[in-house]
């Protein structure tokens, strides 16, 4: 009788696992750019990871709980930078940056965290070994998917870089109107990053 029940209370807590992940798993969605405009000097976040991420994998940031843009690592070669396999430049300080079902400030990130990074089809963890914040060059982006409006504080930098529909990884500096890249569609209402249901406005 006792083997019987533990053997209930594992396959229950089995259940609730699986029905946990699947509350948690992200969809990635193409969204249309609308425009991408400077807004002057501010503090941006980059993220070095303990671990080689594949060009195509990156961070969800945005800054509303509307959703968030899918932002690659620095894994490849530009005309100013060479790849740094371990790094994303994730943007504004201020930004939500989505975590599995929960969120956090990007000023909140810290060396010896864990990170969760998405590449389209499957999410990851890994280890944060260093954090970098620092003044630099930054561009709102704006953009549209299934009605629902997204926008995200960025560098302007070709390091900073995004996939489009067919695999294709483009900057921020070669975005324009039109350009369709991956995203996230979320609800704003968190505490401390949990979801929560409130009246609330962002925009």
């Amino acid at each position: 009788m006792i083997h019987s029940f533990r053997l209930i209370l594992r396959k229950k807590e089995s259940v609730d696992r699986m029905k946990e992940e699947r509350e948690q798993e992200t969809t990635l969605q193409l969204g249309v750019v609308q425009k991408v405009v400077p807004i002057g000097i501010g503090t941006r976040v980059c993220i070095d990871t303990a671990d080689i991420l594949t060009p195509t994998e990156g961070v969800l940031v945005g800054n509303t709980g509307h959703g968030y843009m899918l932002v690659l690592s620095e894994n490849r070669s530009t005309d100013t930078y060479p790849p740094r396999p371990f790094r994303i430049n994730a943007g504004g300080i201020h930004q939500y940056i989505y975590l599995r079902g929960k969120t956090s400030y990007l000023s909140e990130m810290r060396g010896g965290g864990t990170l969760y990074v998405y590449n389209g089809t499957h999410v990851k963890e890994v280890p944060i070994g260093r954090v970098k914040m620092e003044k630099r060059e930054l561009v709102r982006v704006e953009m549209e998917t299934d009605g629902v409006h997204i926008s995200s504080t960025l560098q302007y930098a070709d390091s900073v870089s995004f996939l489009e529909k067919d695999g294709t990884i483009v900057s921020v500096k070669e975005l324009s109107e039109g350009t369709e890249i991956y995203c996230c569609i979320d609800e704003p209402g968190r505490h401390l990053g949990e979801k929560i249901k409130e009246e609330i406005r962002e925009y």
